[in-house]
């Protein structure tokens, strides 16, 4: 295969081989996500070989490569992926810590452009280029061009209601979406969201993360922020609490200030329209009876 288009969170995304490139073999994780040409919103060439980065190149951002084993984070690498800068011309250096450590790529992008263009080595002839990590890295900065939000959260939908529990590892985002699940709601996603404003609305989108996930999407009525708690508790929060609260969970990286003040616009205008709560709860069944109980209120 040589070309192919994805479409995740309704952004099309085409993969092209150069005329030297290798041959593109998506994983299975993404073949649900696979559509007919259509217009892309982003291209992507892909090539073998290594790009070297014009000199003086300066290193912008990056991030260290750290596992979670038996609940205690773990610095394996310092040479994971990292944001690189040349005048206007912005690259992306990563290794693939889940395939060969001899693979690495860069990814030389913009956010002004909609071409793109990625080297691969050390792959053989055949490579999916949309491996992890270059998977969440292109998304996020889609949502970037777009002004949309890449959050880490869990969405469902019950009954024509969408609600979103966000918060970091740990607080329960996997757990209550499986508490609506058994209750009879669909589940959009338990770890990593795309808020997108629509003509209709706010749209939460779910991302290929898990093996078995396919394309899925909602309205998007109710924010929660949440916590663990001894018992269940909800204290609405607006204006700049909210959007401190959304923005703290938020996917971003911190290195241009252009990028930080589009997130922050599309964060407030997001709290302005849509209701968001901290939720404190209690991990079974009496969250949903609380949670529908005060809407029913409302």
């Amino acid at each position: 295969m040589k070309s192919y288009n994805l479409n995740i969170a309704g952004y099309i995304i085409r993969f092209e081989s150069s005329a030297d490139g290798p041959e593109l073999a998506p994983s299975d994780r993404f073949k649900r996500n696979i559509v007919p040409d259509n217009v892309p919103d982003v291209l992507i060439r892909i090539h073998s070989g290594i790009l070297k980065l014009p000199e003086g190149t300066k290193r912008v951002f990056y991030a260290p490569h750290v596992e979670e084993i038996n609940g205690i984070l773990i610095r394996n690498s310092t040479n994971f992926w990292s944001v690189w800068k040349f005048r206007s011309e912005l690259f992306i250096c990563t290794i693939f810590p889940l395939s060969s450590p001899e693979k690495n790529a860069v990814l030389k992008f913009s956010v002004k452009e909609r071409e793109w263009d990625l080297w691969i080595s050390g792959a053989g002839n055949e490579i999916d280029p949309f491996e992890y990590p270059l998977d969440g890295l292109i998304l996020y900065y889609l949502t970037v061009i777009q002004g949309d939000i890449l959050i880490h959260a869990s969405g469902i939908n019950i009954s024509g209601h969408g609600y979103l529990f966000s918060g970091v590892s740990g607080r329960g985002k996997s757990t209550i979406a499986k508490l609506w699940e058994k209750s009879g709601a669909k589940v959009i996603h338990d770890d990593r969201l795309i808020l997108r404003k629509t003509e209709n609305g706010y749209r939460m989108f779910n991302t290929p993360v898990y093996g078995n996930d396919e394309p899925r999407d909602s309205i998007l009525t109710k924010l929660f922020i949440i916590e663990h708690g001894t018992a269940n508790k909800l204290l609405p929060v607006k204006g700049a609490a909210a959007v401190t609260m959304v923005l703290g969970n938020c996917i971003q990286h911190h290195w241009d200030p252009g990028i930080i003040s589009r997130l922050l616009g599309s964060v407030s205008n997001m709290c302005g329209l849509i209701p968001t709560a901290r939720l404190f709860f209690k991990p079974d069944r009496s969250v949903i009876d609380h949670i529908l109980e005060n809407e029913g209120k409302t």
